[in-house]
């Protein structure tokens, strides 16, 4: 959660909302929200002079995200050569059925940050970094699994990006229509979506017949 005293999101011509700014928030605390949130982001870069979109697992320490990826992987190595990235994470919470085509809608919680990630050379940090990801996906995770050998980690990149320039924007309720279509005979609404966890899946080559973890048990509710 964000602390009494932390700075509101920033006001760059990048993070100022251009369309729909009342759908802008300014609160720190809801970009956290939404960051926290989610399971997977979208990391922007420039790649040998192309751009490129990648879905990528991610973690947040305070006002910090970290990424990670195999050391090979062009996007990691793109953004760690000090090039500008865009992190986005979205959540879609449902569709909205207008009266009218033109004012059909969605749903939904993003989060956009810029800024110039740094690769993680630190080996505490490095590793912090690792659970945050790991966390991040499976609360509780990291400490019931045999942690990362040093191979493992010097084949994996960190990168750590500031959460200084950010912008977050949602968008919930009801459609809005032009008045003379309020009256018209059509069904209008919200069809609300919704991801849940199933049943856990047992790895066919466990040596034993050991119960689900608790931490994993218990991680039936709805995603984001």
């Amino acid at each position: 959660m964000a602390s009494p005293s932390a700075p509101p999101l920033s006001a760059t011509p990048r993070t100022v909302l251009g369309r729909s700014r009342e759908r802008a928030r300014t609160d720190r605390a809801d970009l956290y929200a939404v960051l926290d949130a989610g399971l997977v982001c979208h990391l922007g870069v420039v790649a040998r002079g192309v751009p490129m979109v990648v879905p990528t697992g991610y973690g947040r320490i305070g006002d910090t995200l970290y990424l990670h990826g195999s050391t090979g992987a062009t996007s990691l190595r793109a953004g760690g050569d000090g090039g500008e990235v865009c992190v986005t994470v979205t959540h879609l919470d449902g569709i909205v059925l207008a009266r009218s085509a033109f004012h059909h809608s969605v749903n939904y919680r993003s989060a956009m940050v810029y800024g110039t990630p740094r690769l993680v050379t630190d080996p505490d940090e490095h590793l912090a970094g690792l659970r945050a990801i790991t966390e991040q996906l499976a609360p509780g995770q990291w400490d019931a699994v045999r942690p990362p050998t040093r191979k493992e980690l010097a084949a994996t990149a960190v990168l750590a990006l500031s959460l200084a320039e950010a912008s977050v924007k949602i968008r919930q309720g009801p459609p809005v229509d032009d008045e003379e279509d309020y009256g018209l005979p059509i069904w209008a609404g919200v069809l609300p979506l919704r991801t849940t966890w199933g049943e856990p899946e047992p790895d066919p080559a466990l040596t034993a017949d050991l119960p689900v973890p608790g931490h994993i048990a218990s991680r039936n509710i709805t995603i984001g």
